[in-house]
Parts: C-alpha cells; sequence; structure tokens
C-alpha cells in the first residue's frame, strides 16, 4: 500500500501545475530549511482577545521564533511581506475524513467495489487540497478503511506527500450494522470488505479487544459511533446503539496508551451515556437536551459540531441523488444542531471547530465560520475553535494552534479582516507549514 501511495503521489506532483515562489523578495531562500521572517499587515495569535497590527514574524528551522515590532527583518533570511493581509495560525479541523468524499452518500454500495488504488488516490488529493484551504492540522475521525490514512499521515510527517499533520482514529468502533457499519438493505454481509469492519463488535469485550487493535494497528485516538449517523440505513440519528458499558471498555484501553476517545453521538440519551462513560468530546450532538448539555459542561467535555455542512446537503444533496431518508435527516438535525451549540457556547462549553469534511468537500473547510457567528459566537472565539481550542483537545497546544515561540512555525494568510467578515476564511491565499510555503500570492514585479 505504501508504495503505490508513493507513485500515486509522484504521479499527482507530476501533473500538478508548478506551484508559485518562493517568495515575495528576491532574498535567498532554502525551501528545505523552515527559514522566514513574515510582515503580517494584521495578526490574530490564535490565543489574544484581539488581534495586532504590523507586525513581523520570525521562523526558524520550522518553529516560531518571535514575534516583534520591528521595522526591518533579519536579513539571513527570505523575508514574506504580507502587510496587505491578515496572518493567522494555520488551521486545525477536528472532524475530517481524508479517505472519502460526499458523492459517495448517493450509493453506498460504491464501498463493496472500491480498490487500494482508489483509496489511496482520494486519500492522497484529499489531504493536499485540506492543506491548500488553509488547514495544517486535522484530526482524521474514522474511514471504513483506515490504512490510507495512516500511510498519507506517515508519508506527510516523513517530508514525502503533501497534507496537513494528522491524527487519526483509525476504524469506526460500532455495532453491527450501526452507524460505521457497511450492512446495506439487500446485500448480504460477505459482500463487505473485512478491512472495513474492523471496529465492529457487539459487547464491552469485543469492544475493548477492537480498541487494542485500533491502537495496535496506528490510531492516535478512538472514536465509537454511540448512536446512528444521519447518512446511514436502518437506524435513527436519536437511537443510542452503543451502551454505557461498550463505550466505557473502549476507554480504560485509550486511557492504558495515554488516548483519548471521540463519541459521534445525535440523540440526549447517547450523549449522557457518552459523557458518563469518560469520552473526551462529542461530534455533532445534534438532539442533546437541556439536562446532556448540562453534562457536558459539568464534565469538561469538548464539542466537535459541524454547523455549516447541512446547509450544503441541502442545497446539493438531491441534484447529486442522496437517497430520501439522508435528506429528511439531513433537514431534521440541521437546525437542531445548532440550537444546542448556541446552547452550548452560552454555558462556555468549548467548542472546537470541525466540519465533517467528506459530508462538506474538503475544499470548504473555511465555509463554517460564518454560520457560526451567525448563530452568537463571537467572531474571536470561531477564530480560536479552529485554532488553541481545537489544539487543547488534541493535547496538541505545545505544537501547534498559535503563533508562539517554539511552536510550528505554520501560518496562514487572508485578505481582509476575518472579525468583520467571515467570508475571507473561504479564500486563503497563503498557506505556511513548519516555514514552509505551499501556497503563496502571485510574486509582486
Amino acid at each position: 500500500m505504501r508504495f503505490l501511495l508513493m507513485l500515486l503521489l509522484f504521479l499527482v506532483a507530476a501533473c500538478s501545475e508548478p506551484r508559485p515562489g518562493p517568495f515575495l523578495t528576491e532574498a535567498p531562500y532554502d525551501p528545505d530549511d523552515g527559514n522566514v521572517a513574515i510582515r503580517c499587515g494584521a495578526l490574530i495569535d490564535g490565543i489574544s482577545d484581539a488581534p495586532f497590527a504590523d507586525k513581523l514574524v520570525i521562523i526558524r528551522d520550522g518553529r516560531f521564533e518571535r514575534i516583534s515590532d520591528d521595522a526591518a527583518p533579519p536579513d539571513d533570511i527570505a523575508f514574506l511581506d504580507l502587510g496587505d493581509y491578515t496572518c493567522l495560525p494555520g488551521l486545525i479541523n477536528t472532524h475530517v475524513h481524508l479517505n472519502d468524499v460526499p458523492e459517495r452518500a448517493a450509493d453506498y454500495t460504491v464501498y463493496y467495489r472500491l480498490t487500494e488504488e482508489d483509496h489511496a488516490r482520494t486519500t492522497a488529493a484529499n489531504a493536499e487540497v485540506t492543506l491548500m484551504t488553509g488547514f495544517t492540522t486535522v484530526r482524521n475521525v474514522g474511514d471504513y478503511f483506515p490504512q490510507p490514512v495512516y500511510d498519507i499521515r506517515d508519508e506527510i510527517q516523513a517530508g514525502r506527500a503533501v497534507g496537513p499533520r494528522i491524527q487519526a482514529a483509525g476504524p469506526y468502533l460500532t455495532i453491527p450494522g450501526g452507524g460505521g457499519d457497511l450492512v446495506l438493505p439487500g446485500h448480504d454481509e460477505n459482500e463487505i470488505p473485512i478491512e472495513a469492519r474492523q471496529g465492529v463488535a457487539s459487547t464491552p469485550a469485543e469492544f475493548a479487544a477492537a480498541a487494542q487493535r485500533a491502537v495496535y494497528n496506528g490510531a492516535d485516538f478512538l472514536k465509537v459511533i454511540a448512536s446512528g449517523a444521519v447518512f446511514s440505513f436502518g437506524t435513527e440519528p436519536g437511537a443510542p446503539e452503543m451502551t454505557q458499558a461498550d463505550i466505557e471498555a473502549v476507554v480504560r484501553v485509550a486511557r492504558e496508551h495515554g488516548l483519548k476517545v471521540t463519541a459521534h453521538v445525535h440523540s440526549a440519551q447517547s450523549g449522557k451515556d457518552a459523557v458518563l462513560a469518560g469520552v473526551d468530546a462529542l461530534e455533532h450532538a445534534s438532539l442533546l437536551d437541556d439536562e446532556a448539555i448540562a453534562l457536558v459542561a459539568e464534565r469538561g467535555v469538548f464539542l466537535s459540531m459541524d454547523v455549516y455542512n447541512g446547509t450544503y446537503t441541502e442545497n446539493v444533496g438531491r441534484d447529486q441523488g442522496y437517497p430520501e431518508n439522508i435528506m429528511q435527516r439531513n433537514f431534521e438535525t440541521t437546525e437542531a444542531q445548532r440550537v444546542v451549540f448556541e446552547k452550548a457556547y452560552a454555558l462556555g462549553i468549548p467548542i472546537a471547530y470541525g466540519t465533517d469534511a467528506a459530508v462538506l468537500p474538503h475544499d470548504m473547510g473555511g465555509w463554517q465560520f460564518g454560520i457560526m457567528v451567525e448563530r452568537g459566537m463571537a467572531p474571536m472565539d470561531a477564530m480560536r475553535s479552529a485554532m488553541s481550542v481545537a489544539a487543547m483537545l488534541m493535547d496538541w497546544q505545545d505544537r501547534v494552534g498559535a503563533i508562539r515561540p517554539g511552536l510550528y512555525g505554520d501560518l496562514i494568510a487572508v485578505r481582509g479582516n476575518p472579525l468583520e467578515d467571515p467570508a475571507v476564511m473561504k479564500d486563503v491565499r497563503v498557506v505556511i507549514k513548519g516555514g514552509l510555503a505551499f501556497k503563496l500570492p502571485e510574486k509582486k514585479h
């Protein structure tokens, strides 16, 4: 699989348009050293309550060295003048599926026919477009086929592929026929590739064993399907699937290995079960009631809420051939989830940016900021949800999520002020990861 992935990446690179760059000045630039000085017209650092004006950001050896008011950059490294831009830390998306695309929701039997080559190609392409959209770090929260995500994670880390830093959850931990299983009406289970059912289990002991396998195979955290997926068959989003005991078994395994657990939930009951079982975060949380929201706040659990993609599904679903059950569930949960979002934010629950990329196309990662602000979140809190707050959920606050000395030199830039117009986050013009430029404006003459 890894050889195949590398071959595909080589072919993609060979056919791609040349990248812009290297920088806006003629200063010597070594694309492999991760050293650059950047002048920012405005700077949102990912932690502070207000932006800063006219800052010089120095990145050396791939990490932020200092942020200063110096008028002139050092003369020993390349200089990038972004005086007309707003700079921000590299964005973090806590709900991504790199091995999937929205169009597959129209016919789930496609998963029975996809080849290893298909999965490798999809994962590599999605990783690159995710980075180019400004997301330098992601949590990949499970896939039917987890191996290609492990592979691309390792290839990116080794510098042999283009994409964000990745935490991978591995397979969905789910009951037979549940929201994370590929059992479809009218199809025999023998049609399902065995690789797609690595996390299927029925009892606490079986879930513990499945969790151990996921950790052994390379998972960075674990993902349980506590209640049925909206985009699934034979289950209802409000119906709990895993029991509290099932989830507790997974949490115990995770804690033994120093890992976190995220629960996919829709219903109030499954949300309560997951929180009481000790999970660290809930995804979706569409149908939580006030009691469940209060419990989330009491236990310090994070939420990762995809509050934009219901609009996307409503706009394109029927044209793309989504089944009517998907369209109806999307209608039933979209507004309900946004109400939960408002209540959770009012209680001070930490909400990490998560778009459910794969339901939403991977190049639309920045579209959610607008709806978060529209539904009551302060603009700076919306920005931080994809920066320092998301980094805390990942336990990577010592690596990413802010422009601070010692953290990885991940910086993006947009035209305009995202605190006044979140729509500018749809068009990230500059992407620097670890001091290396992957996307830049055209060079001035």
